[in-house]
Order: C-alpha cells, then structure tokens, then sequence
C-alpha cells in the first residue's frame, strides 16, 4: 500500500470520528438530559407554597421528566442511527494528479 492510500485511510478515519463527535444529536441530547435532571430534581424538592402557585401541578418535575425523556430520545436516535461518514473521492492511480 502506498503512502498516499495510507494517508487517505488515516484522513477518513479522522474524519468519520470528527463528524460523530460534533454531530448534534449528541449535544442536544446531552444538554437536556443535564437541564431535565436539574429540573427534576427542583421539581422533587417543591414546597407546598411552590405547588399552590401552580394551582397544585407539580410543573418542574412534569418539566424535568419531559426534558429528561427528549434528551433521551436524542441520544438513542444517535445510538440507533449513527452519522455516515463523507465519502473520499480517490483518485485513480494512473491518473497522474
């Protein structure tokens, strides 16, 4: 294998992590999978005064557990169906470029 279709290999590996690392599922997911658990946990620690400002719903815990569920979903989806990698056009090799 020559330098070059060695160089390409490596540059398509790089760039198919570089694409799964920044793709934005992940940090989507991940920021409301963060905010969701702080909500929640705001929610579990409501007073009765916080509660009977809204008319007796627990809307922080509703809150946290639909933020925690969405960001959940995203990063399953990313799970399930990970980003392709781009595709290389290589060269041919008598093609002399």
């Amino acid at each position: 294998m020559s330098d070059y279709q060695h160089e390409v290999e490596e540059l398509e590996r790089t760039s198919a992590t570089a694409a799964r690392l920044f793709d934005i599922r992940r940090i989507i997911g991940g920021l409301f999978v963060v905010y969701g658990v702080i909500v929640g946990i705001a929610g579990l620690t409501a007073s009765d005064a916080d509660l009977k400002k809204a008319q007796g719903i627990n809307i922080n815990l509703w809150t946290g557990l639909g933020m925690l569920a969405l960001g959940l979903f995203f990063l399953i989806w990313l799970k399930l169906r990970p980003t392709a990698p781009p595709a290389v056009e290589v060269p041919a090799a008598g093609s002399g470029d």
